[in-house]
């Protein structure tokens, strides 16, 4: 069974090579666009299904498509338009707790599973100078809620629980999990 990642990130192909899980990147182009009266949990699993729904795939292929959002307060953060939006979403999480979510879905010949994975992270509060020094590295510009757990922003980070790796980009064992079920199904 062949991986297709339907995803540009850099970060999720980290992921997976770390991971020692094979894959192919075949990008997929699908509008952002939250909907009215959509929860976040079911925003990033309708953005998977069809980023995962637009990719073509031969037989023995599996296709994983994902999308992550941070959430406080039921708002949600999506990537930072520019820097002043970036410094916006800073100020937000400075302090206090938020989730993270990740909405996945596999894609194979004759199945489909969608499935999310939810974070909780905590930061500690941050100075004007802290947000705009962050803002500056360029670094939030192209991650949900304007900020990498994994680079310059981890020392801003109290407290992680759940899946570090959803808040990276990708809930890796989940992924793994449900790949597994495939390969048995199919295998």
């Amino acid at each position: 069974m062949n991986l297709i990642l339907a995803s540009a990130s850099p970060r999720r192909s980290e992921l997976l090579v770390s991971a020692g899980i094979p894959f192919t990147i075949r990008i997929s182009r699908v509008e952002e666009r939250h909907l009215p009266g959509e929860d976040a949990w079911q925003y990033v699993k309708r953005l998977a299904e069809a980023k995962a729904r637009t990719i073509e795939s031969a037989p023995g292929e599996v296709v994983l498509g994902a999308d992550t959002v941070v959430v406080v307060d039921d708002y949600i953060l999506e990537k930072p338009a520019d820097d002043a939006d970036a410094a916006r979403m800073l100020r937000l999480l400075s302090g206090r707790r938020h989730q993270v979510i990740t909405g996945i879905c596999l894609r194979g010949a004759s199945r489909i599973v969608v499935d999310s994975e939810t974070t909780e992270v905590r930061f500690v509060p941050l100075s004007e100078a802290e947000i705009s020094d962050y803002v500056k590295t360029g670094e939030p510009m192209d991650k949900a809620g304007g900020y990498a757990i994994q680079g310059l922003a981890s020392k801003f980070v109290d407290r992680v629980e759940g899946c570090y790796f959803n808040v990276v980009g990708l809930p890796v064992a989940l992924v793994y999990q449900k790949l597994k079920e495939f390969e048995r199904m199919h295998g």
